[in-house]
């Protein structure tokens, strides 16, 4: 937090802290940029940038007035997305930016920074984050990058992390051993929570390449269900719609304890059975699929556009699926580990494919996975990206006490 302030680094222009989550790198950094530019600086302007600004206030602005309570008083001024922050006799402004696209970098043109502090760097365009440095022209401003590992490929760990020593920049590595709030018994639960990569990347804070088997720690044993429990919780259908490719439908329903059970899938490839059904067909399908009945809603890929208003019009509720893809994975490989997703033993398919669907070893630096054998895969991502995962960040956010 106060590296700043030490002779032997005096002339290093910013900071780079990269490893494992929950290790404190977002504390020390925020709390670090907020006591350096407000002690060095008056009167200036500062950018704090995340990945969206949604998450920038979640993650480290709507803390930072707890965390300097008694050492700084904050205004924020939502509309502008700018907070002022006052010091004994000082004050100086605080820009929030989003860099979620290579949209992005027009946002911060023209500003004449003294400083910029970059939560979760690797998750930025490099144009947006080349743009916002270029911003910093006050004499004596320094940049402050945070980041969770990526693959060893990745601009940010080739150009910055890698070259730390040549662009005069302190780099520090974060493990969860580092964070004085963690009891073993937390730091415990967090090691098991990730498998594969995301546990080398997330835990032990390695940037390392996604190769092999993306979902290593399915178990079919454990995963899919012979013989499923009484059911009474919310249905879901996700859809992965295709022409050539095949369609698929997931039928799910919540168990006990935060559990959900995919219960029957449908799986029809116009490839594979010479014929290719129009939507109507599909649709008729899907009728059939549910028997009758009615889940909440139908999430699916917002492309099938055509699909979807044939759907509305037979009055199901539909949800625009997230297509985020790593974010995707990740969450289903987090709930695949916690033993809460789990499948009917019909769900054949989604079994197969769970166990074929692998990472692309030629994605020049990108992690994605092989576009083969990701049908199930797809819908199964969908329903867990965009119904569990709103679920739980409506949990989150709900007040305390209800």
């Amino acid at each position: 937090m106060t590296w700043w302030k030490q002779e032997r680094f005096h002339s290093y222009d910013g900071i780079i802290c990269d490893g494992s989550v929950r290790s404190g790198k977002t504390v020390s950094m925020a709390l670090g940029f907020m006591l350096w530019s407000m002690e060095c600086f008056q009167g200036q302007r500062f950018a704090l940038c995340g990945k969206t600004i949604e998450s920038l206030r979640r993650n480290v602005t709507a803390l930072l007035p707890q965390w300097l309570e008694g050492i700084c008083r904050f205004e924020e001024r939502r509309s502008e997305n700018r907070i002022t922050v006052y010091m004994d006799d000082r004050h100086n402004d605080y820009y929030l930016f989003g860099g979620k696209d290579e949209g992005s970098y027009a946002l911060i043109q023209g500003m004449t920074l003294a400083g910029v502090l970059f939560d979760e760097a690797a998750l930025m365009p490099r144009s947006f984050v080349e743009q916002a440095l270029a911003r910093c022209s006050v004499e004596g401003s320094r940049f402050w990058f945070n980041c969770n590992p990526e693959g060893p490929e990745h601009w940010f760990y080739r150009n910055w992390i890698c070259r730390a020593g040549e662009r005069n920049l302190l780099y520090l590595h974060f493990t969860m051993q580092d964070n004085p709030a963690l009891s073993p018994a937390i730091r415990r639960r967090y090691e098991g929570l990730y498998a594969g990569v995301f546990r080398q990347r997330y835990v032990l804070g390695l940037w390392v390449a996604a190769q092999g088997q993306i979902y290593d720690m399915f178990d079919p044993n454990r995963h899919m269900v012979r013989q499923l429990p009484a059911l009474g919780g919310e249905r879901y259908v996700s859809v992965d719609y295709g022409t050539q490719n095949p369609t698929v439908f997931l039928l799910w329903q919540q168990g006990e304890q935060g559990s959900w059970y995919c219960v029957k899938e449908y799986y029809w490839s116009g490839r594979e059975q010479m014929r290719q059904k129009t939507d109507g067909e599909y649709a008729d399908d899907l009728d059939a699929f549910l028997e009758g009945t009615r889940p909440r809603a139908v999430v699916v890929d917002p492309s099938a556009a055509s699909f979807i208003a044939l759907l509305r019009q037979r009055g199901y509720a539909i949800q625009g699926a997230d297509n985020q893809v790593l974010t995707g994975i990740r969450r289903t490989g987090e709930l695949l580990q916690e033993g809460k997703l789990l499948f009917a033993e019909g769900c054949v398919n989604t079994r197969r494919e769970f166990l074929s669907y692998v990472w692309d070893e030629s994605g020049g630096g990108q992690d994605r996975p092989v576009k083969e054998n990701d049908h199930c895969m797809d819908a199964v991502r969908y329903f867990v990206s965009t119904v569990l995962a709103r679920t739980q960040a409506r949990v989150r956010k709900r007040p305390k006490g209800l």
